[in-house]
């Protein structure tokens, strides 16, 4: 892949980052702590802090948690960036996929560092079932592995005849 083709998908990964980061920081300024604000049946936006991993995997750990999630953050980071720069040209939805993951991974990873928790507040819910609350980081992370998944592990050779 090309300088300039490869630099868009870094600006798309930082662009999500971006998006996420100021979602978080309006969801913060304009929510109350645990109160729901309903958009519509199904849907409500829910200040909550999340010291663990997704879908609050570990939130309730004494601390160690945050440096575990903050490391493995870094080291998928680091496998996204090496696997984006990897990429021949010609490939257009791994690296979307891969600026997703890696746009989600940093802004969760600001959180963590910055405030030592993550921000969520996307609750989407169905009578007395709730999912755990999210934020776009999430989002995107979960978008991108999907696609990742969809794509299957064509080889390079298969993607070009195909």
């Amino acid at each position: 892949m090309n300088t300039e083709r490869r630099s868009l998908w870094f600006c798309c990964a930082l662009l999500v980052s971006l998006l996420d980061q100021a979602s978080k920081g309006l969801a913060s300024a304009m929510l109350t702590y645990g109160v729901p604000h309903g958009v519509v049946p199904g849907f409500n936006l829910t200040l909550l802090h999340n010291t663990g991993a997704a879908f609050s995997l570990l939130n309730d750990a004494s601390g160690w948690q945050r440096w575990l999630f903050s490391g493995i953050a870094v080291v998928v980071g680091a496998v996204v960036i090496a696997w984006l720069a990897s990429l021949d040209g010609e490939e257009r939805w791994a690296p979307c996929a891969l600026a997703l993951i890696l746009g989600g991974a940093l802004g969760n990873l600001i959180d963590r560092a910055h405030l030592g928790y993550v921000v969520d507040f996307i609750q989407v819910y169905y009578q007395r079932w709730s999912w755990p609350a999210f934020n776009l980081a999430d989002s995107a992370i979960t978008v991108g592995a999907l696609m990742l998944l969809v794509r299957g592990p064509r080889t390079r050779a298969a993607a070009r005849s195909g």
